[in-house]
């Protein structure tokens, strides 16, 4: 019987001859870390966008924290009061009835809103004809100066020769001094805020309500659901979401209002005691702070109230995502 030949052993070879061929480098090249000159270009590529964000968010956020623990008016020297400018807004009665001036005209402008933006994106997800060009002129508002919409809905809403009284006056009712009373500011406010964004939160729900299968609408119809049970039980509920998200952003924006106001009601530069029309029913958070800061000078207790629209802003945003939010099962 032939002997099997006997396997040659080869010694280990050393550490340190293993470690002089690259051993303990990982030779994957996705694990390569990107360092020196080859991460310079990634860096070049990000940095507009941070110096910008520092030019314009960072620098401005801090500058304005410390300029609201002072009475800066713009000129002269830098007085550090401490928390005098805090103390005097929650006792101020002008930023009170801006705060709930700001509140009337969110909770009259929103809920319209929504409601139309909703039934215009279920009319505009049906088969309608010329659906597109629809689309188009309902973003229209939301493209066009809010300045230029502001002085068109002053002409509307004209106390002598506006469309809005002419429309009265057919059907039988008295003119109203629509920029002459508190009410009527507000609802002229409320009106120009909800047309300008009716459009563009309409597209927002369409591009949900296209994102939903039509197999469920279909199964719905096989048991017997009709167009209000299958709104409520099926639609409402998958457009969460986008219910949430127009709902915040609709908030943040009204809760920052200032153009419609400042347009609608100038004051000429009279300051903040004649800022938002008659009786100050058209003064906002947003244009409170612009009168005291730029018409008055205060540029302390300016940025004071900008703080305390920040603050009233993540409350009421905290609050609608808490309120819209799925339920957990």
């Amino acid at each position: 019987m032939a002997s099997m030949p006997q396997q040659q052993v080869l010694p280990p070879r050393p550490v340190g001859e293993r470690r002089r061929r690259g051993g303990g480098r990982p030779t994957d090249p996705g694990t390569i870390g990107v360092r020196g000159r080859r991460a310079r270009p990634m860096y070049l590529a990000v940095a507009p966008y941070f110096l910008l964000f520092a030019i314009f968010s960072a620098i401005p956020i801090v500058f304005t924290m410390f300029l609201a623990f002072t009475d800066w008016r713009g000129i002269g020297e830098w007085n550090i009061i401490g928390f005098e400018n805090f103390s005097y807004l929650l006792h101020d009665p002008l930023f009170w009835k801006s705060l709930k001036n700001t509140l009337i005209l969110w909770a009259m402008s929103t809920i319209p809103c929504l409601t139309l933006a909703t039934l215009l994106a279920l009319a505009l997800n049906a088969s309608v004809r010329f659906s597109t060009v629809y689309r188009v002129a309902y973003l229209v508002p939301n493209i066009t100066s809010l300045v230029a919409m502001g002085i068109l809905f002053s002409s509307i809403f004209s106390s002598n020769v506006g469309i809005a009284n002419a429309l009265l006056n057919i059907v039988g009712i008295d003119s109203v001094r629509w920029l002459q009373t508190e009410w009527g500011i507000k609802i002229a406010i409320s009106t120009l805020s909800a047309w300008s964004f009716v459009g563009y939160n309409a597209l927002i729900i369409l591009a949900g309500l296209q994102s939903i299968e039509k197999q469920v609408y279909e199964a719905a119809q096989l048991d017997g659901a009709g167009p209000v049970r299958t709104f409520f039980s099926i639609t409402l509920p998958m457009l969460r979401p986008i219910v949430l998200f127009v709902t915040i952003m609709s908030t943040i924006g009204s809760l920052q209002s200032f153009t419609e106001s400042q347009v609608m009601t100038s004051s000429q530069g009279g300051g903040a005691s004649s800022a938002g029309g008659v009786g100050n029913s058209g003064l906002t958070m947003v244009l409170y702070f612009y009168s005291v800061a730029f018409q008055e000078n205060r540029y302390g207790y300016g940025a004071t109230i900008a703080w305390g629209v920040m603050v009233v802003v993540i409350i009421f945003t905290i609050i609608n995502w808490f309120a819209t939010r799925e339920r957990s099962r």
